[in-house]
């Protein structure tokens, strides 16, 4: 499905709109119905569980949005969260370079210098997107921050957060002192994080708001404790960055061990990448032929980045592999950078009296980019009817609840979808139109399962009556008690969990 035909099915049920759409629209800003605002709750609990379900000492935070200028300057944002932006000189119209390179530079710009973006631009005679006129500046670095007045006078400076990770590094020693004084600490933040994207493009992958997912683990390089055999034989999708540099994109099944073994990575990093691994495949359900762990060289990573893997998925709406994810392993360079900024020492003292400055493992996820993946993947024709073919725990609404006949089963069917919201199943009532019709709604919104109400429940009564169960996917029905519905249905609505220790 194309990505305009995509973004319409989802705009007609209420997954997500333009903001301010009787505006005309507000350019990398979304809003999310319904559907969308459920979903993007069910992915948080499914990430939740399998992320900061890997240890007891894991734990979620929800810091303020709001970072002041020192932060920022000691992350290093303020210099280095920069895209090179380059503008038309006749329209006046500004772009990422990377959007005007996409054609004849695909692996995009990162690791070239500005001369450098600009000699290519020049040199093959590249147009504006807009006008077409071949009027196109020397890309000049844009800082991607959102700026605030802060406080009264409007003399002090903050920014809106980049990204959620800073927060993590800042509540640090308070997290140090609240948990068990243990490392590895793991802080996982859930929240809004804000940039302003030179050119906002592919619906929910350049936002100028969006959701991020991101769990920093904060360890003692020396000695990270984890159950690595778990991990060892799992095969894994890889794209290692020197065979890329090579001239070759080509997927490797690697298992993790081969990767410590010869492929040079520290165990604690294949550890979570053949977890994040996981996640995809397990959880959220994509094929593993449409998912690549795609190595950053040098060049390539972000500056504080050692070690540095992208999850992508394949993703027919956009056109091919897309970041979701990543796994970067950030050595000691935030905790250090604060320390300086702050004049304090984030080092903490372990068992036994040594001193460490922790360094940092960051998983990183965007959720608006995951949400959008799900339909692509997932969202598709079975025959005549559309199907969103999501995990039973990632639906937004698990259970549709019907009267067969509105006049005569309504009261019992309302009853029992009250019933269902007390026992903590969410669902939906829904009696207008044919059966088949209510089907079809639900297919597309991709509810996995639904009751119908009908004579025969009525007619044997509230602790002996049946209802009927139809599966999505299947299309498979049977008859099953109310009083048993509860039961049946709880296990499929809940995420999976990694094993512990």
């Amino acid at each position: 499905m194309k990505s305009d035909e995509l973004f319409a099915l989802l705009r007609r049920r209420g997954v997500l709109w333009p903001s301010a759409e009787i505006y005309g629209g507000a350019q990398g800003l979304y809003d999310y119905g319904p559907l969308g605002a459920a979903l993007k709750r069910r992915i948080e609990d499914a990430w939740t569980a399998w992320f900061v379900g890997l240890s007891h000492d894991y734990y979620v935070i929800d810091p303020a949005e709001i970072l002041p200028e020192a932060v920022v300057r000691a992350s290093g944002h303020l210099e280095n969260f920069t895209d090179p932006e380059v503008t038309c000189e006749t329209c006046h119209n500004a772009f990422r370079a990377d959007t005007i390179l996409e054609k004849v530079r695909p692996e995009g710009v990162d690791g070239l210098t500005s001369a450098e973006i600009g000699e290519i631009v020049r040199a093959r005679g590249l147009k504006c997107p807009s006008c077409g006129a071949t009027t196109l500046s020397v890309p000049q670095p844009f800082n991607l921050m959102f700026g605030l007045d802060f406080g009264v006078t409007g003399h002090e400076r903050a920014y809106l957060r980049p990204e959620t990770a800073q927060s993590s590094y800042l509540s640090f020693p308070r997290m140090w002192d609240v948990g068990r004084r243990a490392l590895p600490l793991g802080i996982a933040i859930f929240g809004k994080a804000y940039r302003n994207e030179i050119a906002p493009r592919q619906v929910l992958f350049r936002m100028r708001t969006f959701t991020q997912g991101e769990l920093q683990i904060f360890f003692d390089p020396e000695n990270f404790p984890l159950p690595f055999d778990r991990v060892r034989d799992e095969k894994l999708p890889v794209v290692r960055a020197a065979r890329r540099l090579a001239g070759s994109e080509a997927v490797e099944m690697v298992s993790a061990g081969d990767l410590v073994s010869a492929g040079g990575l520290p165990e604690f990093y294949a550890f979570h990448l053949a977890h994040t691994y996981r996640f995809y495949r397990d959880v959220l359900g994509v094929p593993t032929d449409r998912i690549r762990l795609f190595e950053k060289s040098d060049q390539e990573r972000a500056f504080y980045n050692r070690i540095q893997f992208d999850v992508e998925a394949n993703l027919e709406s956009l056109g091919g592999f897309k970041e979701l994810a990543a796994v970067h392993y950030r050595g000691d360079y935030d905790l250090g950078r604060h320390g300086q900024g702050s004049g304090k020492d984030l080092s903490v003292t372990l068992t036994g009296g040594r001193s460490v400055l922790p360094h940092v493992l960051e998983l990183t996820f965007g959720l608006d980019r995951n949400l959008w993946a799900l339909a692509d993947v997932h969202l598709g024709k079975d025959g005549e009817r559309t199907v969103w073919r999501l995990p039973t725990y990632l639906a937004p609404v698990p259970v549709g609840v019907f009267p067969l006949i509105a006049k005569e089963h309504a009261a019992f069917a309302l009853r029992l979808s009250d019933d269902l919201s007390a026992a903590g199943i969410p669902n939906q009532y829904d009696d207008a139109g044919t059966i088949g019709k209510r089907y079809a709604r639900m297919d597309e919104a991709g509810t996995p399962f639904c009751v119908t109400v009908d004579g025969e429940t009525i007619a044997d009564g509230p602790r002996h009556g049946t209802v009927t169960v139809r599966t999505r996917d299947s299309k498979a029905q049977e008859r099953v008690l109310v009083t048993d519905l509860p039961h049946r249905l709880a296990p499929f609505l809940r995420p999976p969990r990694p094993a512990r220790g």
